[in-house]
């Protein structure tokens, strides 16, 4: 039997983190807790989990920058965010500093787990994928979340890289930004316009002329194509 997955809860509500802590626990993970950023950084570099989730609001910093740090650690593990702002702005700001998704409060514990298992079959995804990938003159390389271009590598974030694989495993079709939203956020928490934003980061790291794309084709009032 495999050893059971490790969940990191960064929250400083102790009534929150003590119901996840015992729901994650029902599900059969173990629940490593930390109240303060800094803490839980810390402690994700000493004791590699499996996924993270963390509140935006903490006593010694913000969600953002702690996810940040994160992601300075790991590229691809999975980090859920929690918070009471629920403006597409600040969800848009969690998912461009590394988070995988945005959940806002209240929400529902069987809804929260729900998402980490949708979090972990992503990973599992992930994993069988093939390692690396040709664009134009742009090679991804998936397993260390890196896109090299003319000689020099760009950093890509989860969202980033999953978005890249779904869109070459439907190269040549109209993939919709709905689906794009299900398949590599697993849930709608976001409108469409953060998919969009992802276009264009991605544009200005593949394409030699972002404004003129080659590679990443806009369909109007559907969504997005990749050719070669």
């Amino acid at each position: 039997m495999p050893p059971a997955k490790t969940i990191l809860l960064i929250e400083d509500e102790p009534a929150i983190a003590l119901g996840l802590t015992d729901a994650f626990g029902f599900e059969g993970y173990r629940v490593l807790h930390a109240a303060r950023g800094r803490d839980g950084v810390a402690l994700a570099q000493r004791e590699k989990p499996d996924l993270v989730v963390l509140d935006l609001m903490l006593p010694d910093t913000n969600g953002f920058e702690v996810c940040t740090q994160l992601r300075l650690w790991s590229k691809s593990v999975p980090i859920l965010m929690l918070s009471a702002r629920s403006q597409d702005s600040d969800k848009i700001r969690g998912l461009d500093a590394g988070a995988d998704d945005y959940i806002t409060k209240p929400f529902s514990v069987g809804e929260l787990v729900a998402r980490v298992r949708a979090a972990f079959r992503r990973a599992e995804r992930g994993a069988e994928a093939p390692r690396e990938l040709v664009l134009g003159k742009a090679r991804l390389h998936l397993a260390g979340h890196t896109l090299e271009v003319d000689g020099r590598d760009e950093a890509l974030s989860t969202h980033e890289v999953e978005l890249l694989k779904l869109l070459f495993e439907r190269e040549g079709e109209t993939v919709s930004r709905d689906e794009i939203l299900d398949r590599v956020w697993g849930v709608q928490a976001i409108n469409s316009r953060a998919v969009d934003n992802f276009i264009v980061k991605l544009r200005k790291k593949i394409e030699p002329l972002p404004d003129r794309p080659q590679h990443i084709l806009t369909v109007y009032g559907v969504g997005y194509k990749l050719v070669r």
